[in-house]
């Protein structure tokens, strides 16, 4: 069921989301022939790396430049998924080389492939089984820092505290606060 995944809240830093409070949304792949358009119009120099994407609370799929802030491609709002993807054209279309769940703004949680593969799906864009690059986040219960776990190491970056293993103190989602009209 479109948009029944978990809501992911923009969780990074204040000073980040006010300064792409005026950015434009990301843009909405629906079909091959958006992605075609999107390519055709992004920067050469962008094509050549993975685009930021997320996943909006309507189950759609919205591209920006890698440069982009998760938040600003989000509109400000929830999503189902972010990350960094990449594709390459092929003779029957477009296909997902690489994807990942790799957004500190937003820390979803690698079961939020199940809204990215649903949008890639409806979308008619080839993908992988899974997320090429899976990441895990976690927030220190000591210093409330947020921390990408790397190679099953569970200790906070910033302060060496150990980090939770099997639960993700408000890195997961939370319930809809977004007011906003759908």
């Amino acid at each position: 069921m479109v948009g029944a995944g978990r809501r992911y809240r923009y969780v990074g830093p204040a000073d980040v989301r006010a300064s792409v409070a005026d950015a434009p949304q990301g843009w909405p792949i629906r079909s091959p022939v958006d992605l075609d358009t999107y390519l055709a119009a992004a920067d050469p120099r962008d094509r050549d790396e993975p685009f930021t994407y997320v996943v909006d609370p309507g189950g759609t799929l919205r591209l920006a430049p890698r440069r982009s802030e998760h938040v600003a491609c989000a509109g400000g709002g929830e999503v189902l998924g972010a990350g960094e993807i990449a594709f390459a054209g092929e003779r029957d279309g477009w296909v997902v080389t690489e994807v990942s769940n790799h957004s500190t703004g937003y820390c979803p949680d690698p079961t939020s492939w199940l809204a990215v593969a649903g949008a890639l799906d409806r979308a008619g864009i080839c993908r992988p089984e899974g997320f090429t690059a899976a990441v895990v986040f976690r927030r220190c219960l000591d210093c409330g820092e947020r921390n990408l776990v790397r190679d099953d190491d569970y200790i906070c970056a910033l302060c060496g505290a150990e980090l939770p293993e099997d639960v993700e103190p408000r890195l997961t989602a939370q319930r809809s606060t977004d007011q906003r009209p759908r």
